[in-house]
């Protein structure tokens, strides 16, 4: 990174633009880069849609064909159909400085170079810090490194033996537990949370659906607050 302001790891991210994209001109490509760091609207949720929805189905750019005629055209983000396509790096304590905030969340996963998931740790030995004092600080992370959490797909926090799953606008109560790893049956009850949500969620293959098919945003009718949800729990969990 140039600086701990940049969340995205840029490089990596170009690099996929052009693997995942042979067919686009370049300048396409670049286009698509500038439009997925682009802030355009001051919500988080908003944002976080925005960008979802390019990740999912690609980011739309234009380019002028051989015949002077403007082709329409999608740029990839991510492919879902091959996993090892893809670039995958999780970094332990990402340092991120954002209007004078300087914070380390414990460990960022990355795909492309994008942030999309953030894992939250406490010390099972020390009393005073619960699974729920890890969910006070990504709410800290809400507030102060807003640049992080637009490109979140799912939040988890641990404390090295519990683990709780949820979404950028869960509540406390919406954090739940991820009760499976290949989706048919329960984990061992001698599995540690942590380990079932590590091989269930982020084994490769099944992130990407996740990104894919399980994310959904709903507007509250009554108050046309925006929400993000993981969906699929009935699956997932028992």
């Amino acid at each position: 990174r140039d600086s701990f302001g940049d969340v995205v790891l840029i490089g990596r991210l170009h690099e996929a633009l052009q693997r995942l994209n042979p067919t686009i001109p370049s300048d396409a490509q670049e286009d698509a880069l500038r439009k997925v760091l682009q802030v355009a609207t001051p919500s988080l949720v908003q944002e976080n849609r925005a960008f979802h929805q390019m990740l999912r189905n690609g980011v739309d750019v234009e380019y002028p064909r051989e015949d002077g005629s403007i082709k329409g055209d999608k740029v990839r983000l991510v492919d879902f159909d091959d996993p090892k396509a893809n670039d995958w790096f999780a970094v332990n304590q990402f340092t991120v400085i954002e209007s004078q905030h300087n914070r380390r969340p414990d460990v960022v996963v990355f795909v492309n170079g994008l942030p999309l998931s953030v894992i939250e740790l406490k010390n099972a030995a020390d009393e005073d810090a619960t699974i729920w004092s890890a969910y006070t600080q990504l709410q800290t992370y809400k507030a102060e490194l807003p640049g992080l959490l637009r490109y979140n797909a799912a939040l988890v926090v641990s404390d090295g033996l519990e683990a709780r799953v949820g979404s950028l606008t869960a509540s406390q109560e919406w954090f739940k537990v991820w009760r499976t790893v290949e989706g048919e049956k329960d984990a061992p009850a001698h599995t540690l949370e942590l380990e079932t949500v590590i091989r269930g969620v982020f084994e490769k293959r099944r992130f990407l659906e996740l990104l894919e098919h399980f994310i959904v945003f709903e507007e509250d009718p009554d108050t046309g607050e925006l929400h993000k949800i993981i969906a699929g729990y009935h699956q997932f969990h028992a």
